[in-house]
């Protein structure tokens, strides 16, 4: 089975392609298909929820394609914040769209510590969210997966994996940042692993190959 995953991010694709492939899965993403960035993109992750993005990101790529496709809209939450960054994680700082990568995250990461700056680990306790849109095909209804994991958001940064917020992120599960974890810790208990694994149990019973286990 091939399936478009329609997002742009390398981080994301990473995992993507790790957790569609142990389970038989063919990932392809828009590059790979040529289809380039186009400037209506921008408009489709300005929704004031997870799941509003994902779909907006899922719709319109299995219209341009016709294939089966999934989008993410995921982020941090953190409780003393009034759950922001929530779905403003990736424009948290307010910084220029120019802004990429590392650079991107670099200055999220310093916004998230100068608005936690002197906090208490109560007022530090936040989840990670991840909401997954599958659209079997350009006239089906969309399938929504909406999972979480937990954690506390340190006072500086551990480790040099992943990317976004892992490196601040201090997951309950493991006992250490997702920037510290290796892929397959990370994906064991991340929200997108967990979205990811939701996917694929409503996807058994129509693919031949069985759902990898969560261990």
């Amino acid at each position: 089975m091939k399936l478009l995953v329609a997002t742009r991010s390398e981080g994301k694709q990473r995992e993507a392609r790790r957790l569609l492939e142990a389970a038989g899965i063919e990932p392809v993403f828009p590059d790979e298909l040529g289809f380039p960035e186009a400037p209506q993109e921008a408009a489709l992750e300005l929704g004031e929820s997870f799941a509003a993005n994902a779909q907006a990101k899922a719709e319109y790529f299995v219209r341009r394609t016709g294939l089966p496709t999934i989008a993410d809209d995921s982020g941090l939450e953190v409780l003393s914040l009034g759950g922001a960054p929530g779905v403003r994680s990736k424009r948290f700082a307010g910084v220029s769209d120019r802004v990429t990568g590392t650079a991107l995250d670099g200055a999220n990461n310093a916004e998230l510590l100068r608005r936690l700056y002197g906090a208490p680990p109560a007022r530090r306790r936040a989840r990670y969210r991840c909401v997954l849109a599958y659209y079997p095909s350009a006239s089906a209804a969309p399938q929504l997966f909406d999972e979480s994991c937990a954690g506390s958001i340190l006072e500086g940064p551990r480790g040099v994996a992943g990317f976004g917020y892992d490196p601040l992120f201090l997951s309950d599960d493991l006992g250490k940042t997702f920037a510290e974890a290796t892929p397959d810790e990370k994906d064991r208990v991340s929200h997108r692993g967990r979205a990811f694994r939701a996917l694929l149990g409503h996807l058994a019973p129509t693919h031949p190959n069985p759902t990898p286990s969560p261990s």
